[in-house]
């Protein structure tokens, strides 16, 4: 078969060479894991890779989950989605907030849906604990919210601070700080609230069971100067198609400013220049450190020595080259 003609993927045994699987044990189905850092092209490379192979897209980004945030979050426009099927994109409101635990139980119903359909799951995105939380099949900690708690520690950050919050959290859990950006301070109160309310460590509290799935996990990288470059493009872009309108609107439709959506990158950034806080110029330039800084931290989620981790220099690999890999995965030598 020519490596450009569609192939209609079927969920059989015999595609995943499950020989000697016992004979009362359950055979996991196959998952496509696209990683990478921001802007290095994931949305792109999965659209023509699930072209190919009959696949459809679940999206592990948790800033796609909102409705209305398309222009920061570069979310995948009409005529991409309109090429493939896009899952766990605009299913929520800004002022909602999805859980681990929510996007966990959510991933796995689509994929398990798509599964269904005889098509192939493709799992893609930058957020390091979406994937793993899918693909390693994380326990997560059930803590109740405690809503008096979690009152009490929000008021304790407006004293202190954000970093306030989070050296605190670094003292009594240096794992669960060192996973959590000190400007997230939902998670950081979340981490917080389930130490105190549970007695345990956050970072300890997430256990692991077997995958649900046989995963093959891509990583897409390119030189940092060169992503870099793709970076400032991207936001200059988001800038001249109309982020600040964008931002703009939500706070219209009465979102707050301080809703924790609201704090990611790009979004907080132009409230402090509605604000009059920031220039806008200034507020494009900030927007460029935090996207770089926030690749570097995706970086510890997806390491380069990671052996479970097939790696691709864009654009020198081609799809042919990917398109490759993951067929000798569904059809392994006998």
């Amino acid at each position: 078969m020519h490596s450009h003609e569609k192939h209609k993927y079927t969920v059989t045994s015999e595609r995943l060479n499950v020989k000697k699987t016992p004979r009362n044990s359950v055979v996991p189905l196959p998952l496509i894991v696209i990683v990478g850092p921001t802007a290095v092209g994931k949305t792109e490379t999965s659209i023509l890779l699930a072209e190919r192979l009959d696949g459809e897209i679940v999206s592990a980004d948790s800033r796609l989950l909102y409705r209305g945030m398309d222009i920061g979050t570069a979310k995948p426009d009409a005529q991409d989605r309109a090429r493939i099927p896009h899952h766990l994109i605009d299913v929520a409101d800004p002022d909602q907030v999805w859980s681990l635990a929510i996007y966990q139980q959510e991933a796995r119903r689509v994929i398990s849906e798509i599964h269904n359909r005889g098509r192939l799951p493709f799992l893609v995105g930058g957020a390091g604990q979406y994937v793993r939380a899918v693909v390693d099949s994380w326990e997560i900690p059930r803590v109740e919210p405690d809503h008096h708690l979690r009152s009490t520690l929000e008021n304790w950050g407006l004293e202190v601070g954000k970093d306030g919050l989070h050296a605190r959290l670094a003292v009594i859990d240096p794992d669960a700080a060192a996973n959590i950006d000190p400007r997230n301070v939902r998670r950081t109160i979340r981490a917080l609230e389930v130490i105190l309310s549970s007695g345990r460590r956050f970072s300890k509290q997430r256990g692991r069971s077997p995958s649900m799935y046989s995963t093959l996990t891509l990583g897409l990288i390119r030189p940092r100067p060169e992503l870099y470059t793709r970076i400032d493009q991207r936001i200059e872009s988001m800038i001249n198609v109309g982020l600040v309108e964008e931002v703009r609107e939500l706070l219209a439709r009465g979102y707050s400013a301080h809703l924790p959506n609201l704090t990611a990158i790009g979004y907080r950034e132009i409230i402090a220049y509605l604000g009059g806080k920031v220039t806008l110029e200034e507020a494009t330039m900030l927007m460029k450190r935090s996207t770089r800084m926030f690749v570097r931290r995706q970086a510890n989620w997806f390491k380069a020595d990671d052996p479970d981790i097939h790696w691709f220099n864009v654009p020198s690999s081609t799809i042919d080259e990917m398109e490759i890999v993951i067929r000798n995965f569904l059809h392994p030598a006998s």
